[in-house]
């Protein structure tokens, strides 16, 4: 029988439900070198692997990637966050062992990892694929066309007959509307690693048929990502050399801010890593004022210590979270990896960002003219809705009894699936 898979392709995590009726669905489950899980990290590692033949790699995709990559991390490629590259038109792809692969290419190849790591749970038909996306992607000029159409090529190439695109934020306010008792105005906030998006949607059900009425959305490229980054701008780039100068015939010059920002999106490291960029900063050595710095960056670099960075970040961050302190504890910096971080410091570094999230709400609650006390229920998902300040938007506008969250990583997925079975999807796509 075909079904509805919902595929919540994420900044961070991918996870994909598959729809067993109108009303119920059930998380796929993978199994890698890295065990069993519901949910993968969105990254891809590959390898030179002679035992395959000269021109093959092998390829490893989400957690078993990490894994691949922490084992061989000299002689393995890493990709992390590759729906950041989704709506640029700049990002024309990246060299892999000499082969360019787009970022169509990188999609496919994530998602047909993912299919052999299923297995069995892959079984059967799939009619519908009903993928999430974002209010607005990510990135400084995103091109929505551009990045739907590569969408739309990675997963025909997947062979999906029907494929359909829904707001994240729909998704997960019709996750949680199933657990809803009497007509509400909910609004949905969705942090992903990425991008936050807002929906407002009116729910009401008739002779217990669920029906809804999308009032509004809006969103913003601002979201967990940007957070980890803005605690590597303050906590490591200044040890690695950003601030500090070095000499050109007579002029004493900044080394370039613009390094920092690639090491800052970890990310993008392995791409950074293969730029000119790279070469033009280890020519910066001889003429630098503070050459250890310089030196200590390149090493990070050349090390792939990108990924090790992001778990002490995200460790901190998490910590702060609970603790108006936290540790951050880096090793490979030695003395200068190890700080203590106040949370009144973070709030302060994520000043701007949370700025832009709160007037991304303010739009859609404007354009709706929606105040909060016509809010019924508030529905927080994802990871960065557990900062503190995140919170403090929301405590701030609405009664704490209409907040709730949940489901931070399996919301959107379940309920992508389980309106490709609704039986009116085309009310729910973007």
């Amino acid at each position: 029988m075909a079904r509805a898979l919902g595929l919540d392709f994420g900044t961070t995590n991918t996870v994909m439900a598959l729809s067993e009726n109108g009303t119920q669905s059930r998380s796929m489950q993978f199994s890698s070198m890295a065990g069993e899980t519901d949910s993968m990290r969105t990254a891809l590692s590959f390898m030179k692997d002679p035992s395959l033949g000269a021109a093959a790699l092998q390829v490893e995709a989400g957690q078993a990637a990490i894994r691949q990559f922490i084992d061989h991390a000299g002689d393995c490629r890493f990709l992390q966050s590759i729906k950041t590259f989704a709506a640029s038109s700049l990002f024309q792809g990246t060299l892999i062992y000499a082969k360019r692969q787009t970022f169509e290419d990188l999609m496919e190849v994530f998602l047909r990892k993912l299919k052999t790591y299923a297995g069995d749970n892959w079984n059967g038909d799939i009619g519908t694929v009903v993928a999430g996306r974002p209010v607005r992607f990510a990135g400084s000029n995103p091109n929505e066309d551009l990045a739907l159409q590569r969408y739309n090529e990675a997963l025909t190439r997947m062979g999906f007959p029907n494929i359909h695109y829904v707001y994240e934020p729909v998704a997960a306010a019709y996750y949680f509307a199933q657990s809803l008792k009497k007509d509400a105005n909910v609004l949905v906030a969705d942090f992903g690693g990425g991008t936050t998006d807002y929906s407002l949607i009116r729910f009401e059900t008739n002779g217990g048929q669920l029906s809804a009425k999308p009032i509004g959305h809006s969103g913003v490229g601002v979201a967990g990502d940007h957070f980890d980054f803005r605690m590597i701008d303050n906590l490591v780039s200044p040890e690695i050399g950003k601030g500090s100068q070095f000499k050109s015939f007579d002029k004493v010059l900044d080394v370039p801010a613009g390094y920092y920002v690639n090491f800052g999106r970890w990310n993008q490291l392995s791409i950074f890593k293969t730029s000119k960029e790279f070469t033009d900063l280890k020519s910066l050595v001889r003429s630098a004022l503070e050459p250890e710095k310089l030196e200590m960056f390149i090493d990070l670099v050349e090390h792939d210590e990108g990924y090790p960075l992001y778990q002490a970040i995200s460790a901190t961050k998490m910590a702060l979270s609970q603790h108006e302190e936290a540790e951050f504890n880096f090793s490979p910096l030695s003395k200068a990896g190890r700080k203590t971080v106040r949370r009144a410091d973070f709030d302060t570094w994520i000043s701007e960002d949370l700025s832009k999230i709160e007037d991304a709400l303010d739009e859609v609650l404007t354009k709706t003219n929606t105040d909060a006390g016509s809010i019924d229920k508030v529905f927080l998902t994802g990871g960065t809705s557990f900062v503190p300040a995140v919170r403090k938007i929301f405590t701030q506008r609405f009664d704490a009894d209409k907040i709730e969250s949940g489901g931070e990583l399996l919301s959107i997925a379940h309920g992508l699936a389980m309106i490709g079975e609704s039986g009116d999807i085309e009310r729910w796509t973007a």
